[in-house]
């Protein structure tokens, strides 16, 4: 017979894409989930329906029948692992980056900020964090209890078809609204990684059946961490309009909040090393190009106005007080007073650099 697989979630934006992969292998594949959503591309395959939040109910669900390997998307991962404990012979699961100190507070750290690139040897949240963190970082260590060789994944914010929480929205609603111009705090230079849907499942599949990911915990991204200016000049792109992002800074510009998911523009951005190399590891669809993907997606499939995905958002998209703030910036910008014009020298670069603005002949530093 066939390996068999269990898949508990199975619907969400990485499931369909994680069945393929685990069928691919030569796996056949039984998904558990609640059955509020299905979708066609799982249709094919047997289907348990139970409350996934519930240990005890998952068991019942399937019973006595035992499986070689179990990925746990979705449900209560520690009520899952323990209910699972003799019944799997690899148990692979998906949790998430907020396990790291600061990810939901980056003042954690001082100065304030995760490390960059924080990998999977990077300081875990504690019982003095949020709650949230302190809950994911618990269950990971309970989950290993029960399953000393499993396999465990952090995810980072997931993108593409389906995402309850579309960071792009941010931007192409606002460009179907007509607007051109669109604020971004402090430059838009703030970095995180994120997970397109399909590349996250083509990391997870790729630890079943291998034996290097057993008792190993792997962050997970795409290899590529955008900025916030190149995610809403890639959106634009693939929307086919010019924008004008304006930069104002974080603390000015509170309509950006919904954008940078945090009180601060420091970043989040994950070492994903330890995937790439163990597992062999690499994006099924490049950044940019997964980006674009989910802008058109968003653009053929736009939540609706006030809508579930627009109040985890929390973004209002009140023109009226972005056109304010613009109005005021402009306005501010154009009494600016540059305090070296008259100076008999202007700040430099740096003798070093070598780039756009400098200017020739330099001095001659050589004693």
């Amino acid at each position: 017979m066939p390996p068999t697989a269990l898949l508990i979630g199975g619907t969400g934006p990485t499931g369909p894409h994680i069945l393929r992969a685990l069928e691919a292998k030569g796996l056949t594949v039984t998904i558990v989930h609640s059955g509020r959503h299905e979708l066609d591309e799982v249709a094919h395959v047997e289907h348990l329906h139970t409350d996934v939040r519930s240990g005890r109910a998952v068991l019942d669900a399937i019973g006595d029948r035992t499986f070689d390997a179990a990925v746990v998307t979705y449900g209560r991962l520690r009520e899952i692992a323990e209910v699972l404990e003799g019944r799997v012979g690899q148990f692979v699961s998906i949790g998430g980056a907020p396990a790291y100190r600061g990810f939901f507070d980056p003042d954690r750290f001082e100065p304030a900020g995760m490390p960059v690139p924080t990998g999977e040897d990077g300081p875990t949240s504690t019982g003095d964090d949020d709650a949230k963190s302190d809950r994911i970082r618990r269950t990971e260590q309970a989950l290993f209890a029960h399953h000393p060789s499993a396999t465990h994944f952090r995810y980072p914010y997931v993108y593409g078809p389906r995402q309850p929480v579309p960071r792009e929205w941010y931007f192409v609603r606002r460009l179907r609204d007509g607007r051109r111009r669109i604020v971004v705090p402090d430059g838009g230079l703030t970095l995180a990684t994120y997970g397109y849907a399909e590349n996250l499942a083509h990391g997870v599949a790729l630890a079943v059946g291998n034996d290097r990911a057993a008792g190993e915990i792997f962050n997970l991204g795409d290899r590529e961490a955008l900025t916030l200016a190149q995610v809403g000049a890639i959106c634009a792109d693939a929307l086919g309009h010019d924008v004008d992002l304006v930069s104002i800074p974080w603390d000015l510009a509170p309509c950006t909040r919904p954008l940078v998911g945090q009180h601060r523009t420091t970043h989040r951005v994950l070492d994903i090393a330890k995937a790439v190399h163990l597992l062999g590891y690499d994006d099924v669809v490049p950044a940019r190009a997964a980006l674009a993907r989910a802008a058109r997606w968003l653009n053929e499939h736009p939540p609706g106005p006030g809508g579930i995905e627009e109040q985890v958002l929390e973004d209002p998209f009140d023109y009226h007080a972005e056109d304010l703030l613009l109005a005021w910036w402009d306005d501010a910008r154009a009494s600016y007073a540059d305090p070296h014009v008259d100076r008999p020298t202007r700040p430099g670069y740096g003798l070093h650099y070598g780039g756009p603005g400098t200017s020739y002949p330099r001095p001659d530093t050589r004693s």
